[in-house]
């Protein structure tokens, strides 16, 4: 993995001393008390997990007999899905929703209904064959392929260490830059991350569906970010 660090002093005080000429500066060095500042570390997380939402959508004027219609085709997906012990298949929601007459009266004229499942593994090959067989009955909303769980506990782990040093350093840096020892007194330590790439995002018939997926899919890596705020107490 490629650490990026990048440094950021948040001491207006300090930067102010840091410019001013030595000896000269010193008397102002010896006032300040505690400095504020912090350090960032990040690490590569491959993109190891699948994860993809796929829909029925229908229309019809009866409501009963068109949720039969939705139900008996999700049921269909989910019994399809059973066969890959690899691919967690869940159902991810159901809505519906009148379509109101052009004629402004408020008038019923037909419904709507949606319903989606959600696909999540890790076995790729598997989950493509999968995404391909359901897609003779279900339309294709989104991939998304991103760090699994662990993946990014762990490259976040190793970031909060890369992070921690760098504070480290830093921290003897200013303090020794001063002539003073220094002393922890407030620190915090915050995650961030870029979100997952996107490798399909579609609201399309079936058959198109199917020829987007027809690309190998190609996960990459995310960036898991640590940053690390604190405070240290400059003693003399």
């Amino acid at each position: 993995s490629v650490m990026k660090l990048r440094i950021r002093i948040l001491a207006g005080a300090l930067c102010a001393v840091l410019a001013a000429p030595f000896p000269a500066g010193a008397a102002d060095a010896a006032e300040i008390r505690s400095v504020e500042f912090s350090a960032e570390a990040s690490r590569s997380a491959p993109n190891d997990l699948v994860v993809a939402m796929l829909y029925a959508e229908r229309s019809g004027a009866d409501a009963a007999a068109l949720a039969r219609e939705v139900n008996r085709t999700i049921a269909g997906a989910l019994d399809t899905a059973r066969g890959y012990a690899s691919v967690k298949t869940q159902s991810a929601g159901t809505s519906t929703w009148p379509v109101y007459g052009k004629d402004g009266r408020g008038r019923i004229e037909s419904w709507r209904m949606r319903a989606e499942i959600r696909l999540e593994g890790r076995d790729v090959g598997a989950i493509s064959e999968l995404i391909g067989k359901l897609q003779s009955t279900l339309a294709l909303g989104q991939v998304v392929m991103q760090p699994a769980p662990d993946t990014r506990r762990k490259a976040a782990e190793e970031a909060t260490v890369d992070a921690l040093r760098a504070f480290e350093k830093r921290a003897e840096l200013i303090a020794g830059t001063l002539g003073r020892r220094y002393r922890l007194h407030q620190m915090s330590i915050a995650e961030s991350g870029a979100h997952p790439p996107i490798l399909a995002r579609m609201r399309a018939a079936p058959a198109m569906a199917a020829e987007a997926m027809a690309a190998p899919m190609e996960g990459g890596e995310s960036q898991v970010g640590v940053s690390v705020t604190g405070r240290i107490e400059l003693l003399d």
